[in-house]
Formats: C-alpha cells, sequence, structure tokens
C-alpha cells in the first residue's frame, strides 16, 4: 500500500475515526509522514478531504477517504467498512478510536433524551461494534486498537452529562478487550491525551485562551508511540 515510502509505519493501513477532528487530523498526517497508509474515517467528507490534500502534499502514501457517520452507523454498516478495508487494503494494522461527540456542559435534568443517546453511540456503541467488526484483520495482522480516554477526574464531575459516563464506559471496555485478546496477537491500548487546542475542549472550556493551550501535535506523537513496532 505504500510502496516507495519509508518509515516506522512504512506498509501499514490504519484506520482513524475523527479523522478530521484536532486530535485525528494530526494523528493521519503523522501517521501518514511515518509511512503509513491511512483511511480516513468520518462523517465531515469536505474536512477529511482537507486532510486527503495535506497529506499527498507532503509526499505521504496515498490516503483513503471512507465517509461514515458514527451517530447511525449499525452493526451491519461497520462490517461492510471492514470487508472494504479487507477488498482494497488487504490488511488492517491498527484501528484508532479518536472520533468524540461533545454537545457542551449540560445538567442531566436538562439533557435532551436525543443528546444522551447520541454521545453513547459515538463515544461507546461505535468503538464497541467497530472494534467488533474488525478483530479479523486486526487479529491476522497481530495489530494494535487505540481507545482515546479523557481525564476521569474531569468527565466524572457535574455537568459532563453522557459524554463523561461514556468515557467511564469506554475505560470498562478496553479493560475487557484487553483480558479477552491478551493471548489473540492484537494489542489493546488506551490513551487519555493532555489538555488540547481542540473544537471539543472549546465547547466546554470556551472562555479560555485557545493560544495558551497546546496543539494536538505532541499528543498525536505519543499516540502513535503505542502502535510503532519496534525491529
Amino acid at each position: 500500500m505504500s510502496a516507495g515510502h519509508s518509515g516506522a509505519l512504512a506498509g501499514q493501513v490504519l484506520l482513524i475515526t475523527g479523522a478530521a477532528g484536532g486530535l485525528g487530523s494530526e494523528l493521519a498526517k503523522q501517521a501518514a509522514a511515518a509511512g503509513a497508509t491511512v483511511v480516513l474515517a468520518g462523517k465531515r467528507v469536505r474536512a477529511l478531504e482537507r486532510v486527503y490534500d495535506d497529506i499527498a502534499a507532503a509526499g505521504g502514501p496515498e490516503p483513503a477517504i471512507y465517509p461514515i457517520n458514527l451517530e447511525g452507523a449499525t452493526p451491519a454498516e461497520f462490517e461492510v467498512l471492514a470487508d472494504t478495508l479487507a477488498q482494497q487494503c488487504g490488511r488492517l494494522d491498527a484501528l484508532i478510536h479518536a472520533a468524540a461527540s461533545f454537545s457542551g456542559l449540560t445538567p442531566l435534568e436538562s439533557l435532551p433524551a436525543e443528546d444522551w443517546l447520541r454521545s453513547l453511540q459515538v463515544n461507546l456503541n461505535a468503538p464497541f461494534a467497530l472494534t467488533q467488526a474488525c478483530l479479523p484483520l486486526l487479529r491476522a495482522a497481530q495489530g494494535h486498537c487505540v481507545f482515546v480516554l479523557d481525564d476521569e477526574a474531569r468527565v466524572g464531575k457535574a455537568f459532563w452529562n453522557a459524554y463523561g459516563v461514556a468515557k467511564f464506559a469506554l475505560r470498562g471496555l478496553v479493560a475487557q478487550w484487553s483480558q479477552e485478546l491478551e493471548h489473540s496477537g492484537v494489542r489493546i491500548h488506551a490513551f487519555t491525551p493532555p489538555p488540547m487546542r481542540t473544537t471539543l475542549r472549546a465547547r466546554a472550556y470556551f472562555a479560555e485562551n485557545p493560544e495558551l493551550i497546546a496543539t494536538a501535535q505532541a499528543p498525536a506523537s505519543d499516540c502513535l508511540a503505542l502502535i510503532t513496532r519496534v525491529a
């Protein structure tokens, strides 16, 4: 997939959800710079195309765009995604769940039920179902699956609503996957990034000066270090 390119991830295929977001886009660009073929998954096609163009302009392996809306995606759609990867890419070396849904700090009492359900779908249900669908490919490649968590000391507090609940549950999901797949060859990782200058953070800290917060560049590098194989 990435013939002619060198780097720590050369020849590998990575699927990144939320690839148009602050962390996801940085992950995609750094992975491509390391030689990986990156599949950019998300619902905002125009934004995904900009990430695609950035990778192409930097001379990385040609990425692929896979439009999918995690808010309404079904297990059957995730199976189709996995089948498409198998047919078009032939392998999957890493799946990184960088997609997140957070509309802002809201008391549970006034949170619309549809917002609750949407957040749980994107932040918890989709990572479970997509991982399940991709397991055969990951097992064949002895690959990696990375779940992006959040600081439990912060999101466990009042007003973080469904996002906070989902991130707590995701931590439990990671623990179960890790134990159940311990001898499968698939490596499960939990990654908790530090505060980053992203749209999601701005929704919670709208009065904060974003220039005082670091970009996603360093966290993305730390995340990719989890899946970089040492020869």
